[in-house]
């Protein structure tokens, strides 16, 4: 039986911009920040595409450089996360690509605490303490530990083992809820919302507190990132089967002009899945 985390790629595309814009900054360069902005407002996402692997490239090489650059390593899970749950479509370079994020994300946690290394294989009770001793300054390891586990969840689908993890994912992105609930305009709410709309009340899902996170990160994101609305209707609103709700949230993204400073990347990436959704859900309600 396959298990299905969807879409969480597409709520990772900002930590490309972010990634990348660390490349620019490690290597020296002033860009930084214009980097960072001009991926997050490029409305040709094929564009961004293209260009990612020489980044992910330029990545590996400086970590081949200095392995127990935390800050790169990070740099470098974010990146790897986003490009394979966005872009990646065949499922054996997803694994390979998603697995690499994780465990760069891992590594650079271990580098940042000795208490945090083996966060995957030890007992759940110890992997809950230690996470529930991250501060806030420290948010930036959790969530992308966090992100990058979900894809790699998302990848190894087909694997029991893997869904097994949802637990430590939950856990993390719980705590980190509590530590900065604004955090990326809201992206937590995001991956609460999915996590908790995997499954229909009757088998253990809290689609009600789904809804919930979904809402509030639309409203953290001051109804700017079109891409909430999109993974409501697909992950509540389908599961609810509630089409009124899920051909509303749909078409407002659809009437609304993509570009947006800052989200216009993810919302052109909305526009195309909620024409897709909208078709495909004539055969789902």
């Amino acid at each position: 039986m396959k298990f299905a985390l969807q879409i969480i790629g597409l709520l990772v595309t900002a930590l490309m911009a972010a990634a990348c814009a660390s490349v620019m900054a490690t290597a020296g360069s002033g860009l930084a920040g214009n980097l960072n902005t001009a991926i997050l407002n490029q409305d040709d996402p094929v564009l961004v595409r293209d260009g990612a692997p020489a980044y992910l490239l330029m990545l590996d090489s400086f970590i081949e450089g200095d392995p127990n650059d935390s800050t790169m390593l990070l740099s470098a899970s974010k990146l790897y996360s986003a490009y394979a749950g966005v872009f990646v479509k065949d499922a054996e370079r997803a694994k390979r690509l998603t697995q690499k994020s994780l465990d760069f994300a891992l590594t650079a946690n271990c580098l940042e605490s000795s208490d945090r290394c083996n966060l995957k294989s030890i007992d759940f009770n110890k992997f809950e303490k230690i996470i529930l001793q991250y501060k806030k300054e420290q948010i930036e390891y959790l969530f992308t530990l966090g992100s990058s586990w979900a894809g790699w969840i998302q990848s190894h689908s087909d694997d029991w083992n893997a869904a097994a993890d949802l637990a430590r994912v939950t856990t993390i992105m719980n705590h980190a809820l509590k530590l900065d609930e604004r955090y990326q305009s809201g992206q937590i709410h995001l991956y609460l919302g999915v996590l908790n709309t995997l499954l229909p009340p009757a088998l253990g899902g809290k689609p009600e507190v789904g809804k919930h996170h979904f809402e509030t990160a639309i409203l953290f994101s001051d109804n700017k990132n079109l891409m909430a609305k999109v993974i409501y209707a697909e992950k509540y609103a389908r599961l609810m089967f509630k089409q009124e709700l899920h051909d509303q949230l749909l078409n407002e993204v659809l009437k609304t002009e993509p570009r947006s400073k800052g989200f216009t990347l993810t919302n052109m990436l909305a526009h195309k899945q909620a024409k897709e959704l909208l078709a495909s859900g004539k055969d789902y309600f």
